[in-house]
């Protein structure tokens, strides 16, 4: 079985070398190798990427698609990247959340609980922290993986130990996630 992944939008050179694709676009470029999957890739003209896998079980087939799939991401990354929103939700505490000063991709955690304890977040590379206001938090990038794993570590640092989770809800949540919209 093989997958066709048509390129067709605007403004995108992608490029292929030996399982290693490069998406080209007004925001930037990204790469990102499948060095790891035992399939065929090759370009067919400039709008489309031709992915094979000979005699795979159905299970090893599925890798087919989500190899289309990063790519597809990719595209839209280069274009109009992606934006992840967060919302602090508190019961009594309120959760002070700030830029650090100092360094645009440390976001500082304040009073998480009432515990005097500062919480920081490094942004992985690639991702900014657009705005902070109110109770949200908002980060952009051009890499869906990157900017997804930022706001698990968001969350992940702000999560409730030694308490009953079903009455201690505090913390930071993902409350929008999608493609920047222009």
């Amino acid at each position: 079985p093989g997958i066709f992944g048509e390129l067709s939008k605007k403004g995108v050179a992608v490029s292929l070398k030996s399982r290693v694709v490069t998406v080209t676009g007004p925001r930037g470029t990204l790469t990102r190798s499948f060095d790891h999957a035992k399939v065929d890739m090759r370009m067919i003209g400039k709008k489309s990427i031709q992915i094979d896998m000979w005699h795979g079980k159905p299970k090893e087939n599925a890798v087919l698609r989500t190899i289309a799939s990063h790519i597809h991401n990719m595209i839209v990354g280069v274009t109009e990247g992606y934006r992840y929103k967060m919302k602090t939700v508190y019961a009594h505490f309120p959760i002070n959340v700030i830029i650090s000063p100092e360094n645009k991709d440390l976001l500082e955690i304040r009073n998480f609980l009432g515990e005097r304890i500062v919480r920081r977040v490094q942004m992985l590379p690639g991702v900014k922290i657009a705005e902070v206001k109110n109770n949200e938090i908002t980060l952009e990038g051009n890499d869906l993986e990157l900017v997804s794993r930022s706001a698990a570590l968001v969350h992940q640092i702000c999560l409730v130990k030694r308490k009953d989770i079903r009455k201690f809800l505090d913390g930071i949540y993902v409350s929008e996630k999608g493609a920047i919209k222009a």
